[in-house]
């Protein structure tokens, strides 16, 4: 019974953490395109890295202001 929750919860860690990164990363498609044309292109993602996590981080002090 413990080992059902703990995977419960562990699934429903990991589906949040995939919807926070795919909606920034389409957030990111639609603000910023030509950083996201660059990376594709010369196959460097740290670019793309440091923009997404810039969304991220951004999302994030929004919501800790309503708080």
């Amino acid at each position: 019974m413990i080992l059902q929750r703990v995977g419960v919860s562990l699934f429903t860690l990991i589906a949040l953490v995939s919807i926070v990164l795919a909606a920034a990363t389409i957030w990111l498609f639609v603000t910023n395109p030509v950083t996201v044309a660059n990376a594709v292109n010369e196959g460097d993602i740290s670019p793309l890295v440091r923009n997404l996590a810039q969304v991220l981080f951004a999302a994030l002090g929004g919501l800790l202001k309503y708080l």
